[in-house]
């Protein structure tokens, strides 16, 4: 895909013409029809390149994140805050890349923003060669036993916790490279495109984006069947179904890297206008809020960055723009929030293994967002509305998406029995206990989490705590027997017939039969919310001055990741820890990752988060469809001509210009 899309920009003999934009072929011009085709050409060339980041930021990283927790020994609020530094490096930047951006090079930028989108993935993959190999307990015997010896605390703090900090430098390193793709990446194709179709560019564009994290949930969710210690998969004795199981999470990095750093010199090919830019922008008509509270610039404003203060200052004052931006930082809060979290709701809702919990949420979340992305851009651009048109076609769908974010509520499920956790041990010991009297002389660790499922349907925290003395290790799952908090046990040698009817490894099979309809509604859901996501971008194009776009998305991010993607996993992570009813707790005390939750707890915490965040998007949506004054007549206000592709043209230009055209 890279080679062919530079071998394009190289073969085509680029010339320029005296006080206009490149030219295609050398040709004068006269050849409308043949300039735009090969600009709209040159514009799908250019947005093969964007899915790279999303393979890492959106894909990777998410579904890393719970194998991350348990080989690191970090809680989910704090592997939160590895996914919001991406955002944190995106906002610092995003406003000066934007504004400077506007007036440079954009493809070369692009180029910059490949160089350390592979770099942050070559950093975020470096705790696996320096954290040694991983240890998951293999050495403690599995069962009951009087003689075993207590292990001594030790009051230091575990190493690993400080390769958090590597992360987090690696996902600054990403915000850095992701920040010219989305504010320099979608003005450069909405200059290079007709306006009826830019909605639909767009819209492909942010689709193709979403295609990275599908590569990365697909790629991500089969790697985590390797195992993390590739090397040593055929020396262990446990299996992907065993809680202890960390797959190997860092590989999908490695491939990022060397990709992303291939798609260098393909960015640096594309000249810095597409060809037929200037008629493209000749046919274009002005749909800018019109309002009193805007102030008037002169010719020249934009050319030097002490402008920088007014011209953050004259679209803050843009109350329609504003709007949109607050609507979008909501949304963006809970998709943040639901990308992140996603595979462990599944996981802990449904019984499932992290790697299938993962790739489940993956199928859902991508092809959803996808699919919404291209539908909002079709519909926006076959019925060729207008600027309000287009945000109420944004509110309709947010309102859908919001009456469909209840389907958590009916997709909770109740706790499997767990013996000290949400049942007795036969009616002895306390809850919230796992010590009764029939484990209290097997010396068990709290530490050490192996959940075994017994013959009368009970999920025990590990064959230590369960009371088994022995164990068929040949079998799969491996079987214990004699287990003396097992409700019924006889003491006996195991046979074929009756081994079953002790403990074998694993999680107790889910009894919970919502999932199928759960995803489905969901995915619907994620139509809805991402059918809306264009159209807001598109929005945001028209209600700003034309020459402030870059600026203007620039803003967005800035805020959207300060009010929305930032707080997001953090908040999401917060809540869903405030539902843990079972944490990891060494010899020390200290706590480490939860091991179970409070199922319906989660559930219904989740849709409080959701239809809050959703209200608010219903109400600015709203609001802005209220506010919105498009110029007097939006088809006798044009577009500045081709000059107005390579300079800054004020907002009194355009005023004027609509008032002498009037």
């Amino acid at each position: 895909m890279a080679t062919h899309s530079c071998s394009l920009a190289w073969k085509i003999p680029w010339t320029e013409e005296p006080g206009g934009p490149y030219s295609l072929w050398g040709r004068k011009e006269g050849d409308t029809t043949e300039r735009l085709v090969q600009g709209k050409k040159a514009a799908g060339e250019f947005l093969e390149l964007s899915p790279e980041a999303g393979i890492v930021v959106n894909g990777l990283v998410n579904i890393s994140i719970s194998t991350i927790e348990k080989r690191y020994e970090l809680q989910s609020s704090l592997t939160g805050l590895i996914s919001s530094s991406y955002d944190i490096a995106f906002c610092l930047l995003s406003l000066f890349v934007s504004f400077i951006g506007e007036r440079g090079h954009k493809p070369r930028w692009l180029a910059f923003a490949s160089f350390m989108i592979g770099l942050g993935a070559l950093v975020f993959s470096l705790p696996k060669f320096f954290s040694g190999k991983y240890q998951f307990g293999s050495l403690f015997e599995d069962t009951c036993s009087t003689a075993k010896n207590k292990h001594s605390c030790s009051t230091s703090s575990s190493p690993l916790f400080y390769y958090l900090y590597v992360f987090i430098l690696g996902q600054l390193l990403l915000g850095t490279g992701g920040t010219p793709l989305y504010t320099l990446g979608t003005a450069f194709i909405d200059d290079s495109v007709p306006i009826h179709k830019s909605s639909l560019y767009i819209g492909i564009g942010y689709a193709m984006s979403i295609l990275g994290p599908a590569v990365g949930y697909v790629l991500g969710g089969q790697l985590l069947t390797l195992y993390i210690d590739v090397d040593l998969k055929h020396s262990i004795d446990i299996t992907e179904d065993d809680p202890r199981w960390l797959g190997a999470w860092w590989i999908g990095f490695l491939i990022s890297w060397l990709l992303a750093w291939s798609l260098i010199i393909p960015f640096s090919c594309f000249p810095k206008h597409l060809p037929g830019t200037a008629k493209i922008q000749e046919g274009k008509v002005s749909q800018t809020h019109q309002s009193d509270s805007l102030q008037a610039t002169d010719g020249n404003f934009g050319q030097s960055f002490k402008d920088f203060p007014a011209a953050l200052k004259n679209l803050m004052r843009n109350t329609v723009f504003m709007c949109l931006v607050l609507s979008t930082c909501s949304e963006a809060l809970i998709t943040t929030g639901f990308a992140t979290f996603l595979p462990k709701f599944i996981e802990n809702q449904f019984g499932m293994s992290s790697s299938s919990a993962a790739t489940l949420a993956g199928t859902v979340l991508i092809p959803g967002a996808a699919l919404g992305q291209i539908l909002g851009g079709i519909l926006v651009s076959k019925f060729k509305m207008t600027c309000k048109n287009i945000m109420k076609f944004a509110l309709l769908t947010s309102v859908i998406s919001l009456v469909l974010t209840f389907v958590f509520a009916y997709a909770n499920c109740e706790n499997e029995p767990f013996a000290g956790v949400s049942e007795s041990y036969n009616g002895t010991g306390e809850l919230g206990n796992l010590t009764a009297p029939c484990n209290a002389d097997c010396n068990c660790l709290r530490s050490y989490y192996y959940p075994v499922c017994g013959g009368n349907g009970v999920q025990y925290f590990s064959p230590c705590y369960a009371g088994c003395t022995q164990s068929v290790s040949k079998r799969q799952p491996k079987v214990y027997y004699n287990c003396s908090c097992i409700e019924g046990e006889i003491d006996i040698t195991p046979t074929p017939s009756s081994v079953s009817l002790e403990a074998q490894a694993g999680k107790c099979s889910s009894q919970c039969k919502n999932l199928p309809p759960f995803l489905g509604i969901f995915f619907a859901a994620i139509v809805f919310t991402f059918m809306a996501g264009t159209p807001i971008t598109v929005s945001i194009l028209r209600c700003v001055n034309q020459r402030q776009r870059s600026l203007a998305l620039g803003i967005q991010c800035t805020l959207l990741r300060l009010l929305g993607t930032i707080p997001g996993p953090i908040i999401f992570g917060s809540t869903i820890d405030s539902t843990c009813i079972l944490w990891d707790i060494n010899e020390c005390g200290s706590k480490g990752a939860c091991w179970i939750y409070n199922n319906v707890r989660m559930a219904y915490m989740l849709v409080a988060i959701s239809v809050i965040c959703k209200v608010i998007t219903v109400f600015f949506n709203g609001l802005a469809v209220f506010l919105y004054k498009p110029p007097p007549s939006v088809k006798d206000v044009a577009f500045q001509t081709q000059n107005s592709v390579l300079t800054t043209v004020s907002l009194e230009c355009d005023l004027s210009k609509a008032g002498n055209d009037g």
